[in-house]
């Protein structure tokens, strides 16, 4: 387990919270995908069991030492007063939900007395991910949690959790990372990205490492770079644009072209709020456009190349309204 890398604010709220007498039962992190919020709950569970069981830790930020015996045991997955709960994977395959079997399987934590502590400690990555039935059984152990117990939710999308849950935790907000932790990030994961790459990458990912880090290797520098030069001038006789075709269109590019179905409404979005009046207007039919044509592409099994095309396009139209 690695240190974490920013959301320095929600580490001092969250340690706060803990040493307070009355430490809240239920915790939803919520924010966009990729951001950090599993690694911070993880995070947060070691170093809560580690302060409870001693040897207190001192300093600031919420991370463990390499030494301590609470972290050997949970990364050892030994703990017996902490359980994750996330979508399972058999025969290669990931489950699409959190099962209402694993929820009851925490049976066990709940009701036997804890070990090591007087604390105990559920991460639950995701919560959106509960069935219907998870969602329930879940709901029931947050009305009556045992004490000293605390459930770390987290959640991409908070609204769509059942509004009893919601009601029964406290939100913690979580934004995307500053560029500097961002280039922290990829520097310590992909030491040997340039400077160029780490620059593309931490721009075209919204604060985003878990975004960032599955461009890698796709080449995105060159991608932002055929963007940014079809929006200053137009592409007038398409010579950016088919580049990006032959470039996009075979399967063995199907990872980038699968990125750039992310990252052409995405540069649109982001033009979009640099400008105003009829520049505006006309930048956010043309992401509506984008983004419909992207979120259909895989599922519709439309031509790449046209796809790639069109998209070019929509960024294309960004040139003929000035800001």
């Amino acid at each position: 387990m690695t240190s974490l890398v920013g959301h320095d604010e929600q580490a001092r709220m969250m340690l706060a919270a803990a040493a307070s007498e009355r430490f809240h039962h239920g915790w939803i992190l919520s924010g966009t995908r990729g951001i950090g919020k599993a690694a911070f709950a993880r995070a947060v569970a070691m170093r809560l069991l580690a302060d409870a069981a001693g040897p207190p830790i001192t300093g600031e930020g919420i991370d463990t030492p390499s030494n301590h015996p609470i972290r050997h045991l949970i990364e050892a997955a030994a703990h017996p007063d902490y359980a994750e709960l996330f979508p399972l994977e058999k025969d290669g395959v990931t489950a699409r939900n959190i099962s209402v079997d694993q929820v009851r399987g925490l049976g066990r934590l709940m009701q036997s007395a804890p070990s090591l502590s007087g604390r105990r400690i559920v991460v639950i990555d995701s919560a959106d991910d509960l069935e219907r039935g998870a969602a329930n059984a879940l709901l029931k152990s947050l009305e009556e949690p045992p004490a000293g117990m605390v459930f770390l939710l987290v959640s991409h999308a908070p609204g769509r959790l059942l509004p009893t849950i919601r009601s029964r935790c406290r939100m913690l907000r979580f934004d995307g990372l500053p560029d500097a932790a961002m280039h922290a990030v990829l520097r310590a994961q992909v030491p040997d990205l340039s400077v160029h790459e780490i620059e593309a990458l931490a721009g075209a990912s919204a604060g985003s490492p878990g975004r960032a880090l599955r461009y890698t290797g796709l080449g995105l520098a060159d991608m932002e770079k055929a963007l940014h030069a079809i929006a200053a001038h137009g592409d007038a006789d398409n010579r950016e644009r088919l580049t990006l075709v032959k470039q996009l269109s075979s399967k063995s590019a199907r990872p980038r072209y699968e990125a750039f179905l992310e990252r052409a409404p995405a540069f649109i979005a982001k033009a979009a709020r640099q400008r105003s009046g009829h520049a505006l207007g006309t930048a956010l039919t043309h992401w509506e456009a984008a983004r419909q044509l992207a979120g259909g592409a895989v599922i519709l099994s439309l031509e790449p190349g046209a796809v790639v095309f069109e998209l070019a396009g929509h960024v294309a139209a960004l040139a003929h309204d000035s800001l």
